[in-house]
């Protein structure tokens, strides 16, 4: 037994329950993200049993097929034994299945018997184990060390033969003034060299930078900060800010090309809003209603077009007593359910509750015209009109609605003994099986709604005489009991019944887009991010979501892999035929073409629910899947976007599996918000959870979590772009720096003999990573903005800038090598040329091989440092103390260790060389000489290059050259001309003052929001909603 607003412990048959009919409304947010309430019916021959004993006394055997995955899927059969009769066989399917993890709501308690438990239930089948993950940034180092290693046991190798072929000869293995023993003449040669090697592998890993793996940790942990103390990603209805889960992933935030997304609580706040009808060609607009809530500035029923004749009357109230009775919505008859909502009249409490929020939205919206639907009691649904009498409706019969057909329909018996059939359903599905009706006014209407993104419903009905309605009993009781091919019969029974119709009108509902959540997908497709749609709703509901998030678009060729298309034809012929048809058009369809989002070109849109999805992961019979696979991948490549409906939470796992380790291994990012997604969330490169009403299981397992779908867009275009740009520099400069550290160390080997002499002194070699150089790239690496976060937000195109890890490819990390070894081969050799000739100081004194390394030293820490300050863009007074603090405390502690004699040291080889050194002219020379020499060809090859090749970012680096690349859509006019508006772009307040001239003019009397002329041959192409402003081109408003 399940007591009200309990979770099921296991997967249970449905047996009795304390409603008269049999039934029990659960809520499956933690299985497929569906908050709303959804009818499951018990077993007809156990209902009755409302006690623990009658349950007791029951004989029954249960099968079923094996555990699987699939929640929408079950087959089985109860067979229920009486003392003398033979077993009522029952079929059961899956409204008869009460699954674990399902919460029991508005029924008091329930009677079930349990046939999956444990790790064989749905839930548990569904579950993701955890993985780890690692950054591409984290991959690209381990590569690089694994080269600088190699180069490492090189030089150690290349130093130890050259020692043993310079001592070949006597008088340099053996030097007079420094002769062997007898005991070091008969020591082993090979012993010998491999001492020697194990000496130079000590004398040259420094080129291996441990200190980049502290630094970059610190730089993760301390970075993480700045998401959490983000106040724009600040939620203040919920109270809830941004959460960093893991650190380690920052970087991979900039990287993402793939986003897989959560519909309802994610993308939409799964609040439906009933917006107009359309009845006979007429438009109504009720009150703005709101799942129970009148919105303010609401007061009555607006009608559009002119009022309708007496037989339009007629029409109009049965399309309304449509509205009331064609539908599966239950009253609850209480103060609260799940919480206080009074109904729309605001007399009475009254709450509609439906597996649908549509249908609540239609019976609320209805309500506010005149209609209201009161409850169905002993099998008779009752409506109040508009004269306030209730009228009464016999329920016979109920051909409930499937994603295949489309529609839905209920055969009721009014009060004077007249039947109807009432069908509403997907406009597709009923103007086909329409005979009678203004079809072309109510089909421009609906398309014209569905344009708008508007979730659209059509109505129609026909009379029935007893004779027609007694053959339909027949058809559905035979479809009804029939153990085998039940769905297939009963589909084609009501396809048979569900003809031959009149249309009455259409209806639009508007299903609540999250705030901003249509501006984050246009963003984040422009930045050149594919965004993939995973639900377990249905697809046409998916698809309108689509349409209104701007997901799909006006010019978005629907392409469908789904169960329906697939009985039609094999799901090999639909697969070949779906690719000749993107694949023809492949040439116009790259990455930055549908990026752009251009409006004359034509893409595509992928819809797949889960059960073709199951047929195209399946292995085939040949033992292999790759080849459906492949071909799948390949029409999923040359989409825009892709819709997967009707998912498990497994299956969203296996879809971003499947794309995660396609051939391209792109970086992706799943995004969710109930415990349905968690699985999508672990398999990801990057899983966001979104803090939302479906409890915070989601936000528990993810890598980070946000409060809203829209905070996403600053999380990746300016917070991900930064962490990418900063740890790249990090990664890349370290093995710079070291580069430039230890190759003058190997070039001072071919000089002193190969004796393992160090060039530096001890305490340099010591504090040259620690100390000199590790505070300004640290304090670089988490302040950095080469851009300005506006901009970033303004111009998503500049995220492909850093797409695939483009700072860290090989070309990159070889120039940033060769750089290093390039300075490296100046301080050696500078300072060596200005040595040869002796170089003296003003008491008549030698340099020696210490001055000689300190010049070295000192002219590399001046190079690398400023070689960091020429890449900042973005200083502060922390930048600026940093920097050259560095160098100033270089300065002084050279000062203090050559300028003091230390007791605690045995050798005093330092003293006085640093000052003598500064006391040279030639010194000086020196260090200003290289260390110019050494910065030249990076400064250079930066100018050549944004000059010749710039980058986008370049571009907007170089002072605007460009305006027109700065105001996207994401800027506004009335920003622009806000006088708290502050462009970063020097030419932007005349480029404002351009874009904001509107010009209006007379023609034709239409109205049109299209550029003028003059700007037609422009590259950007303006939105044609009036709401959207369109940056570097003026509005032109023809009326």
């Amino acid at each position: 037994m399940v007591k009200e607003d309990e979770t099921f412990p296991c997967d249970l048959i449905f047996l009795s329950s304390n409603r008269g009919d049999g039934t029990c409304h659960v809520t499956t947010a933690s299985l497929d993200g569906e908050s709303s309430h959804k009818t499951h019916y018990a077993v007809q021959d156990t209902k009755g049993f409302h006690t623990e004993e009658d349950i007791g006394g029951l004989h029954a055997t249960i099968e079923c097929e094996q555990p699987q995955p699939d929640l929408y899927k079950f087959v089985g059969r109860i067979n229920v034994y009486s003392d003398l009769n033979d077993p009522v066989v029952r079929p059961l399917g899956s409204e008869n299945l009460l699954l674990r993890g399902a919460t029991l709501k508005n029924t008091e308690k329930i009677f079930g018997v349990a046939i999956y438990t444990g790790m064989e239930t749905k839930m548990a089948l569904n579950y993701q184990s955890k993985s780890q993950k690692r950054s591409a940034v984290e991959k690209s180092m381990n590569a690089f060390l694994i080269v600088y290693l190699c180069i490492l046991i090189s030089k150690a190798l290349i130093n130890t033969v050259l020692k043993y072929v310079w001592q070949s000869e006597p008088f340099r293995d053996e030097p007079w003034y420094n002769q062997k023993t007898e005991s070091e003449r008969q020591r082993n040669l090979f012993l010998r060299a491999f001492t020697d090697f194990l000496a130079f592998m000590v004398l040259f890993n420094y080129i291996i930078p441990v200190s980049m793996y502290v630094t970059v940790e610190m730089q993760k942990f301390l970075g993480s900060y700045f998401i959490t103390w983000d106040e724009d990603m600040f939620d203040e209805e919920t109270g809830e800010g941004p959460l960093v889960n893991t650190s380690d992933l920052n970087e991979e935030l900039g990287q993402v090309e793939y986003i897989f997304t959560d519909k309802t609580g994610t993308l939409t706040e799964n609040n439906m809003e009933f917006k107009e009808c359309c009845i006979e060609g007429h438009v109504y607009v009720p009150h703005v209603i709101c799942n129970g809530q009148v919105l303010p500035e609401s007061s009555g029923i607006d009608m559009i077009d002119s009022s309708p004749s007496v037989n339009g009357r007629e029409r109009e109230e049965l399309f309304f007593r449509a509205l009331c009775l064609c539908h599966t919505v239950q009253v609850k008859d209480n103060d609260s359910v799940d919480g206080p909502r009074k109904s729309p009249d605001g007399g009475a409490s009254c709450v509609y509750i439906s597996s649908s929020p549509d249908e609540v939205a239609l019976v609320e919206g209805v309500q506010r015209l005149g209609f209201t639907y009161l409850r169905l009691k002993d099998n008779y649904m009752e409506l109040l009109n508009r004269e306030n009498h209730v009228e009464r409706f016999e329920l016979l019969e109920i051909l409930s609605f499937d994603s295949v057909r489309r529609r839905m329909s209920v055969i009721v018996k009014s009060a004077t003994g007249e039947i109807y059939l009432f069908c509403k359903g997907a406009d597709s599905s009923i103007f086909p099986r329409v005979i009678e009706g203004k079809v072309d006014q109510i089909r421009a209407r609906v398309e014209r709604n569905a344009v708008e993104g508007l979730r659209t419903l059509c109505v129609a009905y026909k009379r029935l005489i007893q004779e027609e309605y007694e053959g339909i009993c027949k058809l559905l009781q035979a479809a009804k009991v029939a153990l085998q091919d039940r769905e297939k019969k009963l589909a084609e029974a009501y396809e048979q019944i569900e003809k031959d119709l009149i249309l009455l009108g259409a209806t639009a509902v508007e299903d609540r887009l999250q705030e901003k959540a249509a501006d984050t997908i246009e963003a984040l497709q422009k930045a050149g991010i594919k965004v993939w749609v995973l639900t377990g709703d249905k697809m046409e509901t998916a698809a309108a979501t689509c349409y209104a998030c701007k997901l799909f678009r006006r010019n978005t060729q629907l392409l469908e892999l789904t169960t329906k298309r697939i009985e039609e034809q094999s799901l090999h012929d639909v697969l070949f035929e779906l690719s000749k048809t993107v694949l023809r058009h492949s040439g116009s369809l790259t990455r930055d073409n549908f990026s752009g989002l251009s409006a004359d070109m034509q893409d595509y849109g992928l819809i797949i629910d889960g059960a073709a999805l199951s047929l195209i992961m399946k292995p085939r019979e040949d033992g292999s899947s790759s080849n459906y696979r492949e071909l799948f991948l390949e029409i999923c490549r040359s989409c825009s976007a892709v819709l997967c409906c009707r998912m498990a939470p497994l299956q969203k796992a296996q879809i971003v599996k499947l794309i995660k380790f396609s051939k391209e291994h792109p970086i992706t990012l799943a995004v969710g918000d109930g415990a349905n997604d968690v699985s999508m969330i672990l398999e990801a490169h990057v899983g966001i959870g979104v803090i939302g009403k479906e409890g915070r299981q989601a936000a528990r397992n993810s890598d980070y979590a946000i409060p809203k779908f829209k905070h996403l867009k600053k999380m990746l275009l300016v917070h991900g772009h930064f962490y990418y740009i900063r740890i790249s520099e990090l990664v890349q400069y370290f093995f710079y720096k070291n580069v430039c550290f230890i190759f003058p160390q190997f070039l001072y080997q071919f000089f002193c003999g190969f004796s393992q002499q160090t060039l530096y002194d001890t305490a340099y070699l010591t504090l040259y990573n620690i100390s000199f150089t590790s505070l300004p790239i640290l304090l670089y690496s988490l302040m950095e903005q080469h851009i300005g976060i506006d901009v970033l937000k303004r111009d998503p195109t500049l995220y492909r800038d850093v797409a695939k890890n483009a700072l860290l490819r090989w070309r990159v990390f070889i120039y940033w090598t060769l750089l290093g070894l390039f300075d490296a081969l100046v301080f050696f050799f500078g300072a060596y040329f200005m040595f040869e000739n002796t170089t003296v100081t003003s008491n008549g004194q030698i340099f020696g091989n210490w001055t000689f390394g300190t010049l070295v030293f000192t002219v590399m820490v001046f190079t690398v440092t400023l070689k960091l300050a020429l890449d900042t863009h973005y200083w502060t007074w922390i930048n600026h103390f940093v920097i050259w603090g560095s160098l100033l405390f270089y300065v002084v502690f050279s000062l203090l260790w050559g300028g003091v004699i230390w007791p605690f040291l045995n050798y005093q080889r330092m003293y006085y060389v640093f000052i003598q050194m500064l006391s040279s002219g030639p010194a000086w020379l020196a260090i200003v000489l290289l260390v110019t020499i050494s910065l030249l060809p990076d400064v250079l090859k930066k100018v050549l290059c944004r000059q010749l090749w710039p980058t986008a970012t370049e571009r907007v680096q170089n002072g605007c050259a460009q305006p027109r690349d700065r105001d996207s859509e994401f800027t506004p006019l009335a920003s622009l001309q806000s006088p708290g508006y502050q462009s970063t772009c020097p030419s932007a307040a005349w480029y404002s003052s351009r874009s904001q001239q509107v010009t209006l003019a007379a023609w034709k009397g239409k109205v049109s929001v299209e550029p003028p002329p003059a700007l037609s041959g422009s590259r950007h192409h303006c939105s044609s909603s009036p709401s959207h402003s369109c940056p570097g081109s003026r509005v032109q408003l023809l009326v």
